[in-house]
This record gives structure tokens, sequence and C-alpha cells, in this order.
């Protein structure tokens, strides 16, 4: 076989498994391995890969990292009454916020990989073929022996308001800085990295720092507010931080009753080292930052069937929208919106049908329910 032919071969390989070992690469192509290297070398050189982990300039995934578990939603069949038994109905699915935005991902045909953990259970496998059957590449989970994968219980009324939720994740911290650092091929080949709160503080610390040295966007996404306390205070090296203003108010140690007081709040994320943050305010919309201070947009009116994975389907949209290439809060939202709201209006926690048309068609010149410069003009210093 000549030297065009094995090196077009090699390169099949490694865009069929990009974190395969040369060493196997030796075997599969019966050459040395420093016989590979030399290949690998001339592809690098060919730019047809970008060097670390063999990334390919065309396939270069969302990395997220954090939670991946059983979600159990109890909706209620009559008004809900506390302190007694409800009638009520069951459905399972798979949630986790990483979990649930890498699907988000993979369902608008972006490339997307999963760094979580399970246990060795049925319900672990289960996700696994599950995540992997909607295209999520999940071979960077961890799985550990004798304990079982994270499940979340959600308590429903009977118009799919969420009254109480119930979360089983001490799995996680698992995903240390250590089990991280055993990942690093895959990490490295990220075009922008997503992470919740469920990982450990050290860890999420650990992004932060590699974020500021590799300049790889790093997205974070609040999951709770008793979980705010794993953010690390030194944000240097964050992109975006995407949070409710419950967990806004837990970051900064007060009530937000007023628009001056969330810009003040935001004003102070940015300070200790984000870029950008956007607050999740439910029916009400959403506040972004921008170069003058924060703008706000309306919600569009939707049917709330089920309120779980809506604000995970808003977080896929607005990483969907840097993932190609915009640094438009406004576009970006406006795109997280309308997902959310599509998510509000089904079932499931990740919509079944969705498709990259249902967000491409968004343009900033759409007509826009709230101005930003009216907004910014009542709170400027």
């Amino acid at each position: 076989m000549n030297e065009i032919s094995k090196k077009d071969q090699l390169y099949e390989l490694i865009r069929a498994n990009p974190f395969i070992s040369q060493q196997d690469l030796a075997v599969q192509l019966r050459l040395s391995r420093s016989a590979v290297a030399g290949y690998i070398a001339g592809l690098i050189r060919d730019r047809r890969l970008l060097g670390r982990a063999y990334v390919l300039p065309d396939n270069r995934p969302i990395v997220c990292l954090g939670g991946a578990n059983l979600d159990r939603k109890l909706r209620s069949t009559s008004t809900l009454r506390m302190g007694t038994s409800n009638p009520a109905r069951q459905d399972e699915s798979f949630g986790g916020v990483a979990r649930n935005i890498a699907e988000n991902l993979a369902r608008l045909s972006t490339p997307v990989s999963l760094i979580t953990v399970i246990g060795d259970d049925s319900s672990g496998q289960a996700l696994l073929q599950h995540a992997e059957g909607v295209g999520i590449d999940t071979r960077a989970t961890l799985k550990l022996q004798g304990v079982c994968t994270g499940t979340y219980t959600a308590v429903l009324d009977d118009h799919g308001e969420m009254m109480l939720a119930l979360a089983d994740m001490a799995l996680y911290d698992a995903l240390t800085p250590e089990f991280l650092s055993t990942r690093q091929p895959q990490r490295a080949s990220a075009a922008l990295t997503v992470a919740d709160m469920n990982l450990p503080r050290e860890t999420l610390k650990l992004l932060l720092e590699d974020a500021a040295r590799d300049a790889i966007a790093l997205v974070i996404v609040a999951v709770s507010q008793p979980k705010m306390s794993h953010l690390p205070e030194d944000l240097h090296g964050l992109r975006l931080l995407i949070l409710n203003q419950g967990e806004l108010e837990t970051r900064v140690g007060r009530q937000l009753k007023t628009e001056a007081d969330l810009l003040a709040a935001c004003r102070t994320v940015q300070l200790q080292g984000a870029k950008d943050v956007i607050v999740t305010r439910g029916g009400t919309g959403v506040i972004y930052t921008t170069a003058q201070g924060i703008a706000h947009l309306d919600a569009p009116d939707a049917h709330i069937v089920d309120v779980t994975g809506a604000g995970d389907a808003f977080a896929a949209a607005v990483c969907w929208s840097m993932f190609h290439g915009s640094d438009d809060l406004l576009l970006a939202c406006r795109r997280g919106l309308r997902l959310s709201a599509m998510t509000l209006e089904c079932e499931e926690t990740v919509c079944p049908y969705l498709s990259a048309d249902i967000l491409s068609d968004i343009h900033n010149f759409d007509s826009v329910p709230a101005s930003p410069q009216a907004f910014n003009a009542l709170y400027q210093d």
C-alpha cells in the first residue's frame, strides 16, 4: 500500500474515533508507532488535523460536563394539598442539566459530547444508550461500581408548575479535577465548554483556569440556589454565566427587588471575572449584560404543559448560537426564549422534534418585544 493511501486510511480511522491512541492506530495499520506519528505530523501540517486529541477542523464538539440522571415527575391530577396524599401521574425520563443541554444540542444537529458519571445500574446503562441514540458522544463518562445513578424527582401541580424537587446527586462529587485530567484529550477538542454546577467547586475552579489559559470559551449554568456555593469567587476565564434571579440573589447575598438592583448584581459578577451574565426570570423574560449595562427581553407567550427542562433548553440555544459564531447575546437570548417556549409546551424534558431551522431563522431584525436602549437609559450611572 502506498504512502498516500496509508495516510488516508489513518485519517479515516481518526475520523471514526478522534481519541484513538497511536498504538491502536499502529496495530490496525500494521505500522510502527513512529511511522504513525510521522503520518499524524503530516496531517497536522496539511491542516487536516488540528493537533491535540487529533481535533478534526469540521467536527469540534461542544463539551458538556455535569449532571445526567433519571428524572421522575409526579404530577398532581387535582389541586395539590400539602400534608396529605394526592392522586398523581408519574413519568420517567432522562435528565440532568448538562445531559439536557447536550440532548437539545444533538437534536439541533450540533456535535456534542458529555462528560458525566453514572452508577452500575440499569438506569445508568439506559441513560447512556439513549444519549448515544440521539447523537451524544458519551465515551468520556465515568462509571462507578456499587452506586446508583443520580435521580431527580419533581412534584408538579395540576398546572405543570413545580412545587418541590428532590435530588440524589452525591455521585457527582466523583467528577474531581483528578478525574478531569484523565479526560484531557476530549476536553482539549472542545469548540465550547459548558459546565453545570453539579460539579464540585474545585472542578469548576479548574475549568475556569483552563479556559483562561487555553482560550476555549466556557459557559457555566446554575442548577439550584443551594449549589451556588459550588461557584468559585474568582470567575476570570468565564465567558458566560447563566442563572435565574434567585440564584443571582444567592450569589450576591441580597434580594434584588428592582431593575437597578439587578444591574448592580450583574456588574458585581462581572467584576468577579465573568465577561457576561444572563438572568432568566420565568414568564417575565430574561436580562442580559451589554456594553452599556443590561437589557431586558420579554418571554413569548406559551401554553405551559410542563416547566421541566425549559431553562436547560434556553441555555442550549444560547450555546448553539455561540457555537455558530454569534457573539450577540440579544440574538442568543431570542433563540433561547424560542426553544424554552417550545419545551414548556411539550411533556418531554427535551422536545423530540427540534431542528436547527427552528433557531437559524431568528435574526436581529425581527420584532423585539423590549427595547434594550430604553431599558439601559433608565439605569445608567
